[in-house]
């Protein structure tokens, strides 16, 4: 099979692939997969005496190691795994989230055929000056630092030259992979990797085009206009395309760096506070977020405002996604069971669930929180539990709450990291509750009201016509009732094989009645030898069905 699916210039990566794999303790995989057999015909040897080279590593680091060796991509897929809490357990993800994107550097001579074409112009005639040297690198970009003429300090965020190329050869191996690991491993399609593998793609894909990221940015940045507290650096569009990124430079305290927060006097508590309140916005009013705000995409400046860069990941959630999450925190804070699971079941999309098992695995989960003071509840671990219980009944979350979690898993770690006493459940109560209450606001109410009068009254002027169609089918003789019930299907199909096998036991009867009463019918004159074949080949012809109808008895019974 992989020697129909991969071409000839994907084999290199492949034996690449399956070669990290085996050191990495996944020789199993690649043996059940078929890629070593798919290898070893194509003249591609694998060294399976290196198999056990990190056999003293949990599974979670060896793939760790595995993914962070095998370059961006799988980088990349790890880091979107590492959201997937509705299928991961968490020791598996809290590995993968320490994948990291940091890479070397490429010289910048690499760069600057590339810049230039982007930029129309050499980079020193457009800026006033340009570092060489980045001030950051990571998997799919590295960043420079430059001066306009004003002496606007900006960065140029530069999409790593044939990147695209690597990438895109790596995303149709996955592709191909999970459909053969799909069939061949069954213990595995309970993740179904085909679908995580094209989401991922369609991620990795709008990651790469850093127009889009600033588009993002804009629109972030547009719904804190009026709050001079969060800054979102601006973009430059004449020189933003989509493989450079041009914004200001934010000259801030990184996130993480606690001394420099504390050596420059700033509030760790307000902080903290401020920006679990910048995220809750963002989900819970905007329905665009920051996908991914750990420490490095998060400054603070002097001046106690924060600034948000790299949007390049972010989670859409529609009116109806965001109160579903705001129902299921607040039934958790509150401890209502009953509200927890209806949207454990909506968020189950048509799955088969044992909905009484589930409500029961609710309720027990809810209790776990029963008395627990306020400020000792933790709202990221709450909303990974529910995407636990999810996984323990074989449910996948859909891909927008996945995003959800893992940004609220983020912010809880790095609000506790600058206050230690944060409570953020209640910081998160009163966002609840009004996105809850919104919903029952007069204009929600008028809104709602308007849209469903509206699709009323365009039923109503449809309807002539459609009852004018169904008129003339109905004249035509093309109006009819069809009626499909699968559970009898296979009832159907047993009816109808036993009526084929009762026909041919007719026929067989027939023609060993029919044959006898030739053969004695006739002597052993030559004038008869032709009746005497006729009646032989009737007996040969019933012996056949005579066996078919053994065989086709015995086969069945093996089926069942």
């Amino acid at each position: 099979m992989w020697e129909r699916l991969a071409g000839v210039r994907d084999l290199g990566r492949l034996q690449e692939i399956a070669s990290v794999l085996v050191r990495h303790g996944f020789g199993d995989l690649v043996r059940r997969s078929g890629m070593a057999g798919a290898l070893e015909r194509a003249g591609r040897l694998l060294r399976w005496e290196h198999a056990q080279e990190r056999h003293a590593l949990r599974p979670p680091e060896r793939l760790r190691c595995a993914l962070q060796e095998l370059g961006p991509t799988f980088v990349k897929l790890g880091q979107v795994l590492s959201t997937r809490v509705d299928l991961l357990p968490p020791d598996w993800i809290a590995e993968l989230s320490r994948l990291q994107n940091e890479v070397p550097a490429l010289p910048w001579e690499a760069v600057r055929p590339q810049l230039v074409e982007d930029l129309g112009a050499e980079p020193e005639a457009v800026f006033a000056r340009v570092e060489q040297v980045p001030v950051a690198a990571a998997s799919l970009a590295q960043a420079h630092r430059a001066w306009l003429h004003d002496g606007t300090a900006v960065i140029l965020k530069v999409r790593r030259p044939g990147i695209t190329d690597t990438i895109e050869a790596d995303l149709r191996l996955l592709a191909r992979l999970v459909v053969i690991v799909e069939s061949q491993v069954p213990d595995l399609r309970r993740y179904r990797p085909v679908e995580v593998v094209r989401q991922f793609r369609e991620s990795l894909r709008r990651e790469l085009d850093f127009a889009a990221e600033c588009r993002h940015a804009e629109r972030i940045a547009a719904s804190f206009a009026d709050n001079p507290c969060v800054v979102v650096p601006r973009v430059y569009w004449q020189w933003t395309s989509e493989r450079l990124n041009v914004q200001d430079f934010i000259d801030g305290i990184p996130a993480g760096d606690l001394a420099a927060v504390d050596a420059a006097g700033l509030d760790r508590a307000a902080l903290a506070r401020a920006g679990t309140g910048i995220v809750l916005k963002m989900v819970l009013e905007d329905g665009l977020f920051h996908a991914d705000p750990h420490p490095g995409n998060i400054f603070f400046l002097r001046s106690g405002a924060i600034a948000l860069i790299d949007f390049g990941m972010v989670g859409h959630l529609g009116e109806r996604r965001r109160l579903e999450i705001a129902r299921l925190l607040h039934g958790m804070v509150v401890q209502d069971d009953e509200a927890v699971a209806d949207i454990l079941l909506d968020w189950s999309d048509g799955g088969e669930v044992d909905e009484d098992r589930l409500q029961a695995d609710t309720s027990v989960l809810v209790d776990r929180y029963r008395g627990v003071p306020l400020k000792d509840l933790r709202m990221g671990t709450m909303l990974s539990d529910a995407a636990g219980l999810l996984r323990q009944h074989g449910l996948v979350l859909p891909p927008d709450l996945a995003l959800v979690v893992k940004a609220f898993l983020t912010l809880e770690g790095f609000a506790r990291q600058l206050d230690p006493d944060f409570d953020m459940a209640s910081e998160a109560k009163p966002w609840l509750e009004r996105v809850m209450l919104r919903r029952y606001a007069p204009s929600m109410l008028a809104r709602r009201g308007r849209r469903g009068l509206a699709g009323l009254v365009e039923l109503g002027a449809e309807l002539p016509r459609d009852l004018r169609r169904l008129v003339r089918a109905a004249r035509g003789g093309r109006v009819g009732a069809r009626i499909d019930v699968p559970e009898l299907k296979p009832f159907g199909d047993q009816v109808d094989r036993a009526a084929s096998r009762l026909t041919i036991g007719v026929i067989t009867a027939a023609l060993i009645i029919g044959s006898s009463i030739v053969m004695n019918s006739v002597g052993g004159g030559v004038g008869n030898r032709g009746l005497m074949a006729l009646g032989v080949l009737g007996f040969v012809g019933a012996a056949a069905a005579g066996v078919w109808i053994v065989y086709s008895i015995w086969k069945g019974s093996h089926h069942r």
